[in-house]
């Protein structure tokens, strides 16, 4: 006798199937071995009170603020726990009571649907990047002379441009290409500077690889897509620059919405969070919903939590350990935790020395979610994510 892990309902259906249940079984009792935990915000008491029976009433169960017994506050969040099975039975029950009900029941439907898909394919210039197979490789190249990790190492554009190449001949699927450092403390850079640190070297690339541009500007994003980049990376998840969402559906290219808290010059000073994935969930639907109604389509959009960025190191390590909780989106998941500073915090290395930290904060990132991992070294860690998808994506 053993406990057997099943994460999902193809993990289900496949130790069924070796055991040799029927394929109409497999369908019918899969969903009862998959459990999930879902959040929800601010219910009134009447509403979660009816909840919590309705759950019992399916063999599920809601744990509430113990104020919404007496209706001593005026909201609560709830926990609802179950089998994917039971939830759906509980959510479709929903759908016939009052008080906010329905849209609970229907959240509790679009959830479980996003939470077990694979992410939306991306089309990238003329590229098109399959999610679920393998995970896909963002290069790093800073054209900068102050980025934390390799400020200086490539400022000119002939020495950008070869770093680039290398990094595609190295693996990389994609290129980021970036003229202002956002590292903690850093300064803004001119539009105009930016521009004339990444464009030259966009050029020189044109048509030989594939590159994102990796601005908060919406003037600098504009240059760098006339020149050839062909996705948008924006650290300020579409807030800095309010033309920004309007640029990138007037280009019809992908972009990469990150969260972060505050901006790179005082991120760092006293970052704090009440609920932390879910003020990151929130943020990132804010920033879809803002990309949206600009015109950025459905299909055009990649989420990055946003390690480094306004989190002090047990907040990076709690995203790392808990980045399935963002596939409820079912965008691409990106996640960048190259050489940065949780690494050198846990291992006590500088930054030229952190790349077995980044190895493992990448092997954890893609068995927990990533589809895109955004590095430095590209040549050593594409052998960790070759592996680590082998283990994970059963390749």
């Amino acid at each position: 006798m053993r406990i057997i892990e099943i994460n999902n309902i193809g993990d289900a259906a496949r130790e069924m199937s070796a055991i040799g249940v029927d394929p109409a079984g497999i369908k019918l009792m899969s969903g009862k071995a998959v459990f999930r935990a879902i959040k929800v915000y601010a219910l009134r008491p009447v509403a979660a009170n009816i909840l919590k029976q309705e759950a019992l009433s399916f063999g599920a169960e809601v744990a509430t603020a113990y104020g919404s017994i007496d209706h001593s506050v005026k909201t609560t969040e709830v926990i609802v726990c179950g089998t994917i099975r039971q939830l759906l039975a509980l959510a479709k029950k929903l759908k016939a009571h009052q008080f906010g009900l329905p849209g609970v029941g229907s959240g509790i439907e679009a959830l479980l649907a996003k939470t077990g898909a694979v992410s939306r394919s991306l089309e990238i210039g003329k590229k098109s990047w399959h999610f679920g197979r393998r995970t896909y490789i963002m290069g790093i190249v800073n054209v900068t002379p102050d980025s934390f990790s390799d400020g200086g190492n490539f400022y000119s554009p002939e020495a950008a441009a070869e770093r680039a190449l290398e990094l595609q001949a190295a693996g990389a699927d994609i290129v980021d290409i970036g003229g202002e450092s956002t590292r903690p403390g850093a300064r803004t850079v001119p539009a105009s500077e930016e521009i004339s640190r990444v464009v030259p070297v966009i050029r020189r690339l044109t048509g030989k690889i594939l590159m994102s541009i990796d601005t908060r500007k919406a003037e600098v994003a504009r240059a760098a897509l006339e020149a050839g980049a062909e996705m948008v990376n924006d650290v300020s998840g579409l807030r800095h620059d309010r033309k920004m969402a309007a640029t990138v559906a007037g280009y019809r290219v992908p972009v990469c919405v990150m969260h972060a808290q505050g901006s790179p010059a005082g991120m760092q000073k006293n970052p704090k969070y009440h609920d932390l994935m879910g003020e990151i969930a929130s943020f990132l639907e804010e920033s879809i919903e803002i990309g949206s109604n600009a015109g950025i389509l459905p299909d055009k959009f990649v989420i990055d939590p946003g390690l480094g960025f306004g989190k002090r190191l047990e907040h990076n390590i709690e995203i790392v350990r808990r980045l399935k909780e963002l596939k409820c989106f079912g965008l691409p998941l990106l996640v960048g935790p190259s050489r940065k500073s949780m690494i050198g915090q846990v291992l006590d290395k500088p930054v030229g020395e952190r790349l077995f930290g980044t190895a493992a904060a990448v092997a954890l990132a893609v068995q927990n979610g990533a589809d895109i991992i955004r590095v430095h070294d590209v040549s050593e860690i594409k052998q960790v994510i070759k592996m680590t998808d082998a283990i994970v994506r059963r390749i």
